[in-house]
């Protein structure tokens, strides 16, 4: 094993200087920016109708993906299920699609 000489010490603390400023410290109190004012008035007025349409299409779009998330949520299930008992060694598990005879 690489043991360390007696002569030297396990551990040893090094004095950090602290680092000087390199910024001058800010004398009072500056706004970055020079207001808000010029970017919250605007000259156009706001078209509250193009608004609305946004938003139903925002709806309809949520409604979208919450009906596929349902639809697959339920193919999920299905499947897990038929799954299930092809695995507990049932038989016609799966649903037999029929068409009603024709009475003709």
């Amino acid at each position: 094993m690489n043991a360390p000489p007696a002569e030297e010490e396990k551990g040893r603390v090094l004095p950090f200087r602290q680092r000087k400023r390199t910024r001058p410290a800010p004398k009072g109190k500056e706004e970055a920016v020079g207001g808000l004012a010029k970017f919250a008035a605007r000259n156009d007025p706001d078209d509250y109708r193009q608004r609305m349409i946004n938003n139903g299409l925002a709806f309809v779009a949520c409604l979208v993906l919450v009906g596929i998330g349902v639809w697959i949520a339920t193919t999920m299930a299905e499947i897990r299920k038929n799954q299930d008992c092809v695995l507990s060694g049932r038989r016609d598990c799966a649903k037999a699609i029929t068409s009603p005879a024709d009475p003709k």
